[in-house]
């Protein structure tokens, strides 16, 4: 998926903080069928399918072209790879999250979102260590979190992995894609 927004003029962003994520999107057909799946599950949050690089990050707006520079660099010090999504898993009892399971493209993932929070502005404490994968039921009745576990255990999706997005928002609209960053330069 290519998003070519760059919102860099500052329009849209209120406030001196704005909030921002990083991800690789999952591809069509798998991603629209993934999404539909949280959405059937009752999961509130109507986020498009992805595996997270970095989570839900508050920066200073004044930070953002660095950021932006520092992601510039990561992805063109990376090259494509291979992304193998098979079967599920899930993070009970922890936290109420079933998941599509990562099967080849772990170590990839791990070393992109190490390099990314590797700027001083994305750095943050995490709560539990990173583990790449993609989520299709959170925080919903245990009857849906455990159909969401059967109905996808034969999931099986294998794509090239050629850059992440740079998602944001306000607060006040859903995460909306600013820019991709193409693996390899």
């Amino acid at each position: 998926m290519t998003h070519s927004v760059d919102r860099r003029d500052g329009a849209p962003d209120a406030g001196d903080t704005i909030e921002i994520g990083i991800a690789v999107d999952i591809p069509e057909p798998w991603g629209g069928l993934l999404t539909r799946r949280r959405v059937e599950a009752g999961d509130p949050r109507v986020v498009p399918a992805h595996v997270t690089l970095l989570g839900p990050t508050e920066i200073p707006v004044a930070t953002l072209p660095a950021v932006e520079r520092h992601l510039g660099v990561v992805a063109a010090a990376h090259l494509p790879f291979a992304l193998h999504l098979r079967g599920t898993g899930t993070f009970r009892p922890v936290t109420q999250v079933v998941f599509v399971a990562v099967a080849a493209g772990i170590s990839e993932c791990e070393l992109l979102a190490a390099a990314i929070r590797a700027a001083p502005e994305l750095h943050r404490e995490a709560r539990f260590p990173y583990h790449p994968h993609v989520t299709v039921a959170q925080d919903v009745a245990p009857e849906a979190l455990d159909r969401a576990y059967e109905d996808l255990a034969d999931f099986s999706a294998m794509f090239e992995v050629e850059a992440f997005t740079l998602f944001s928002h306000s607060g006040q609209t859903r995460w909306q894609p600013r820019r991709d960053f193409r693996l390899g330069g």
